[in-house]
């Protein structure tokens, strides 16, 4: 039973039209703050502070898809009361302005299906900046995955191991290397099935291996913080077979060590200029070394993606 003051606030809820008009067109289709802008021709902070309402009451819900907010009517959930008068009201509903958002929103969806037909087209030059349902950047590099092969390959830094999970089916054999033996034991955990991993814990500035032990080395996201990042690239190089490559991924220069700092982070990044000369310096031929990727939420931190690889004849040999 509804007190008098909620009963008076419902009332009101539907006593304004153009919520009426709203709750209408969300009870036949999902759509967004700008679709309702355009069907209903009302200013979209209008729309947005009647749909607040809405929500607030329990009569429309919404749901976050990308960078786009849908709302639709709460049917499942939507309290009693209000239910009972929107299905008194909803059930008479005659009005030319109602036929008219009707016919505009068909229009809408229609020449959005004929755009969604096009959309490959629409983005041509730009694919990459966009979303579309299940073409992400993850599910990119598990397809391309069972294209790689790997020999014998160290992953330095692993910490708990969700690299290797990725790597081990395409590696002759993979030793995942940490200084923790929190993470090490992790790791054990996560790659138990898996007959070609094998477990290290030490220091990456002194590197438990003998000379030219590995074929690949894997250094992502560990630079920065490590305490010194130049005798950590002469270990990777230093096992490393004649021939043998080094990917490496870390942070760009950057101004925000208070934010990295709290990741464990020693160091504000590397400009890829600095990073190349880091990786001649350990004798490593470099074959990639720039900016791939800029982060799309603030602080917009730059990520440095480089290969390098070792001679296949060492000098003085």
């Amino acid at each position: 039973m509804s007190s008098l003051a909620a009963a008076s606030d419902l009332l009101q809820l539907f006593a304004e039209p153009s919520r009426v008009r709203l709750a209408a067109l969300l009870a036949d289709h999902e759509l967004t703050v700008n679709d309702l802008t355009t069907i209903t021709e009302l200013g979209q902070s209008r729309v947005s502070t009647h749909l607040g309402k809405l929500r607030e009451a329990g009569v429309v819900a919404d749901r976050r898809a990308g960078g786009s907010t849908f709302y639709r009517l709460n049917n499942g959930e939507m309290p009693a009361a209000a239910r009972k008068v929107w299905t008194l009201i909803a059930g008479d509903l005659r009005d030319d302005r109602l036929e008219a958002d009707r016919q505009r929103c068909a229009a809408l969806l229609a020449a959005r299906q004929t755009k969604t037909d096009r959309w490959p087209d629409a983005l041509a030059g730009e694919m990459e900046r966009h979303y579309s349902p299940g073409r992400t950047w993850e599910s990119l590099a598990r397809g391309l995955l069972g294209l790689l092969r790997l020999g014998d390959t160290l992953d330095a830094g692993a910490g708990d191991g969700a690299t290797a999970q990725l790597l081990a089916p395409q590696a002759k054999s993979i030793t995942c290397l940490d200084q923790s033996e929190t993470l090490i034991q992790a790791a054990r955990t996560r790659l138990r099935g898996f007959g070609n991993v094998r477990f290290q814990i030490g220091d990456l500035h002194d590197m438990p291996f003998p000379d030219r032990r590995f074929d690949d080395v894997l250094l992502l996201n560990v630079l920065t913080a490590v305490k010194t990042p130049q005798r950590v690239l002469d270990e990777c190089a230093r096992v490393l077979r004649p021939g043998g490559r080094l990917a490496l991924v870390t942070l760009g220069e950057h101004e925000h060590l208070d934010v990295t700092g709290a990741y464990a982070h020693r160091h504000a990044g590397f400009a890829p200029i600095g990073l190349r000369k880091m990786l001649r310096k350990a004798g490593l031929t470099v074959e990639q070394c720039e900016i791939t990727v800029r982060e799309r939420r603030a602080p917009y931190f730059p990520v440095v993606t480089a290969l390098a690889r070792r001679a296949k004849k060492p000098p003085n040999e």
